[in-house]
């Protein structure tokens, strides 16, 4: 029987990059982003997301097992598919690990994992770090090919780019915008008919949240960059427990 919108209440995970991003702008120890894992559990986020880059612009090795030491929340590890990631990974055992692209010169994270030109590498890649009991989740883009090879690779959870979307929302486009969301329902489909848990992110805010969040089959949202820059104006914990009440009325 298909999951309703009732069946399947959405996790938040809070991504607290960019308390660090502050924080290494300077130097020194402030702001914290442990006492910002802190406040996002206070406030009822599901989960903590942060992404150790090669270039370490935002969170440090140092971040990770403090966190982890200092939050009873599930820790989703966002990290590049190279042999330095594996290694910290397989070290600290996150509850999950998130591959996304990455490279250098990007502000962000560009697009989606081309996870169907490089199953046999990511394949190999993934299998020790599910064997060490992390949950392995790719960040694709909602495309047919690309959820088809995730599952074909052994991860147990997608987690779609919305970034597109995101993108349309805000320049107007609503034709682009309709047409992504139609991508975005059918990855999600599929990618539970082939046994995948589905999640999504990348540039979600209070204005476009809702149809993302109505999507049937996602469990989990990651929002990260927007909350933090909220959190300037309102404090952290009142603009996750906005998020939550909009991802709420959508799924109602």
């Amino acid at each position: 029987m298909p999951l309703t919108h009732a069946d399947t209440p959405l996790r938040l995970g809070v991504n607290i990059d960019h308390v660090a991003t502050l924080r290494n702008a300077r130097g020194g120890r402030d702001p914290d982003p442990v006492r910002a894992a802190l406040l996002a559990q206070q406030a009822g986020a599901d989960g903590i997301t942060l992404h150790l880059r090669e270039d370490r612009r935002h969170i440090v090795d140092a971040d990770l097992p403090a966190i982890m030491a200092a939050v009873s929340l599930p820790i989703n590890f966002e990290m590049a598919a190279t042999a330095e990631m594996q290694a910290i990974a397989l070290a600290h055992k996150p509850h999950a690990v998130c591959i996304v692209p990455e490279r250098r010169e990007e502000r962000t994270t560009e697009g989606g994992l081309a996870v169907a030109g490089e199953t046999a590498r990511l394949g190999a890649f993934i299998a020790p770090l599910a064997a060490a009991g992390s949950r392995v989740s790719l960040f694709i883009a909602p495309d047919e090919a690309q959820v088809e090879a995730a599952a074909a690779v052994g991860a147990q959870v997608v987690e779609l780019h919305v970034g597109a979307y995101c993108d349309y929302c805000a320049e107007g486009d609503e034709e682009a915008r309709d047409a992504e969301l139609r991508k975005l329902f059918s990855a999600a489909a599929l990618a539970q008919d082939l046994g995948l848990e589905v999640h999504a992110g990348h540039g979600l805010n209070f204005d476009n949240v809702g149809p993302i969040a109505a999507i049937p089959e996602l469990v989990e949202l990651n929002i990260g960059h927007f909350l933090l820059g909220e959190a300037v104006f309102v404090g952290l914990e009142a603009a996750i427990r906005e998020m939550r009440r909009q991802m709420n009325l959508a799924r109602m």
